[in-house]
């Protein structure tokens, strides 16, 4: 028996030592990247209107549904501070996940990320009334809850790199190389 424990020992500690220095930061940022990047910036390309400074028609109703509908759907009563809102939350979804792909200023663009997760899942659930079956919910049994499984995946990769930063294969590293 104890041979099997030295067995396992050696062999999970050799795995460690050779991974542990840059697997988990780069399988978290190329799956981050693998699953969301194309994700966010197909839908940051919905909100864009005439210019990279005009809200498409349709961002209002994405980020402020009930408020756009409530002015009959114009976009020009829409506050300033609404279309400062969509053009920095539309901003988001092109840079955050571009830095994250490219491990630069990961950890903060990792944090902003979660935020950015959080306040689209709330506009989900209470501004597009989304059903209790695509929110899903912890332990049911069924993968597939929009919010609550695929978000909290999402969220956890990004925890990951908040925590450990990009790793030695990013901009993050190479900035850091110069630094000293």
């Amino acid at each position: 028996m104890q041979f099997i424990i030295n067995l396992h020992d050696r062999l999970f500690t050799t795995i460690h030592a050779f991974l542990a220095p840059w697997f988990l930061t780069t399988a978290a940022r190329f799956s981050f990247t693998s699953v969301t990047l194309l994700f966010f910036w197909n839908s940051g390309k919905t909100k864009i209107g005439d210019s990279i400074f005009s809200p498409s028609f349709g961002s209002y109703a994405q980020i402020f549904p009930k408020k756009f509908e409530s002015l009959g759907y114009n976009a020009s009563l829409m506050s300033g501070f609404d279309t400062l809102v969509v053009l920095l939350g539309t901003y988001a979804e092109f840079i955050l996940p571009a830095m994250i792909a490219l491990g630069l200023f990961t950890r903060l663009a990792s944090v902003g990320m979660i935020g950015f997760i959080g306040m689209m899942s709330i506009v989900d659930i209470y501004g597009h009334n989304i059903d209790a079956t695509t929110i899903g919910s912890m332990f049911d049994g069924l993968p597939n809850g929009v919010i609550m499984d695929q978000r909290l995946l999402w969220v956890f990769l990004l925890l990951v790199l908040v925590i450990k930063g990009g790793g030695p294969i990013s901009l993050d590293y190479i900035l850091t190389k110069f630094r000293k």
